[in-house]
């Protein structure tokens, strides 16, 4: 039997579109009878034929089919599809499902366990959990941009605002653990508790929420070491008030975990929030050991010359030096920094300075003729940014996990992505609590 090539893929479908095209009809109205958007169509799908069959698919078996059904009646799909591969449902979904059916990290067959991938990004926390055995039952990202790159690597399509009640809805029942990087925001101190009302228009509110609903075995919480004193330590005495005291789950104190220490050459403090819920019986939780501190720049660089364009002009070189000097002269130690082959890197994060921090030199390059617009010449002394693909690496990211967007989105997802040794270490420890893995 010949293999069929996609000739229409989900991507092409959606994510490209998503937010210009909009395919309704009597089945994609909500109970509160507003449209269901084209980008909320696609994560059911997604969602629903990852985990068919499976108990968990139960909030999206009803509307997945329906919209497929509606997807295959749009006048720009059927031409592209033709009309044998519509009649033939098992070479429409080959086709059409293509990108869901052979991406890089599915989940796993036999799930040890599962859990929910909220503020989801790229999927740090789902590489790390798939890692030892889970399965995702949910997953939410509000960036289009993230949302591409976790369905080329994960085949799925994350929900969107998790704010919203009708993005909660979709979130299944009885699921192990709730994992979320939420950001850091600020809360009233105006009530007298400093409990669960205190954080309403706040993310972690929608966090607790979910908490409080579905009462997961555990969670864990990523976010930045400045959270320890944000607002003088009260937002973190807050959220933690919360987990222990109104949700009333065991909570140990957090723990400041740096990914160097699992085998990436990246210096990034990230604070670790873990819970369990009281009937798991877990009293004690130790955060990992060390597992690995010898890993360098030289052992994530691109392997092969890189291109020109990650080069630096002579005249961009000449104005990080004098913005450093500038601030040299004031006793500030702002400015670009040059990690050696042998150095460790400084945390990459979202930002022109997340690059500048962490320039290296490689002299491989032969050809200096530039490729963009650049003021000056490329530079003959090697002085380079790091690719996405380094990037990638000092997160813990595999060299087959798929970057399918423009290296400005690239940058910016990697920056704020999780480590992921260091979240599956973690991970390995609270599991092991609730018996899991």
């Amino acid at each position: 039997m010949n293999e069929k090539k996609a000739i229409f893929t989900l991507l092409d479908l959606g994510l490209k579109k998503a937010g210009k095209i909009q395919l309704f009809d009597h089945n994609s109205i909500d109970k509160e009878g507003n449209i269901i958007p084209f980008d909320t169509q696609l994560a059911i799908v997604t969602h629903y034929i990852a985990l068919q069959g499976e108990r968990h698919d139960k909030p999206y078996r009803e509307l997945a089919p329906k919209f497929i059904g509606l997807w295959t009646e749009e006048p720009g799909i059927k031409k592209s599809l033709n009309s044998s591969v519509v009649e033939d449902y098992n070479v429409f979904q080959q086709s059409l499902f293509h990108d869901i059916l052979d991406v890089p990290f599915p989940g796993p067959r036999e799930p040890k366990f599962t859990f929910i991938d909220l503020f989801a990004g790229i999927g740090g926390f789902r590489m790390a959990m798939q890692n030892l055995g889970g399965q995702c039952v949910f997953s939410s990202e509000w960036d289009s941009q993230a949302q591409k790159t976790y369905l080329a690597n994960y085949g799925e399509v994350p929900f969107g605002d998790i704010t919203l009640e009708q993005t909660k809805q979709y979130i299944p029942d009885n699921f192990d653990v709730l994992c979320a990087g939420f950001p850091c925001q600020a809360f009233s101190m105006a009530g007298k508790k400093l409990g669960f009302e205190e954080t309403r228009g706040t993310l972690f509110f929608d966090v607790a929420d979910i908490i409080s609903r579905k009462q997961p075995k555990a969670f864990f919480l990523e976010n930045v070491k400045g959270l320890t004193i944000h607002d003088k330590g009260k937002t973190l005495q807050t959220i933690l008030n919360v987990l222990r005291e109104d949700l009333n789950y065991y909570v140990p104190d957090p723990e400041i975990v740096n990914a160097m220490n699992f085998g990436v050459p990246q210096h990034r403090e990230r604070i670790y929030i873990v819970g369990f819920r009281k009937d798991q019986n877990v009293n004690e939780f130790k955060y990992p050991q060390p597992t690995d501190t010898s890993k360098r720049f030289i052992d994530i660089r691109e392997e092969n010359p890189v291109s020109v364009k990650y080069y630096l002009s002579t005249q961009y070189i000449h104005a990080l030096k004098a913005h450093k000097e500038r601030h040299e002269s004031k006793g500030h130690g702002f400015g670009y920094a040059i990690v050696p082959d042998d150095g460790i890197a400084s945390a990459i994060v979202v930002g022109g300075m997340g690059r500048e921090r962490n320039l290296v030199i490689d002299n491989r390059l032969e050809d200096f003729t530039p490729i963009t617009n650049i003021k000056g010449e490329v530079n003959r002394q090697g002085w380079r940014k790091m690719t996405p693909r380094e990037w990638a690496r000092l997160q813990g990211f595999p060299d087959n996990f798929q970057i399918v967007v423009a290296d400005a989105s690239a940058y910016k997802q990697f920056g704020n992505s999780v480590a992921v040794p260091a979240i599956q270490a973690t991970a390995k420890e609270l599991l092991t609590r609730i018996k899991k893995i």
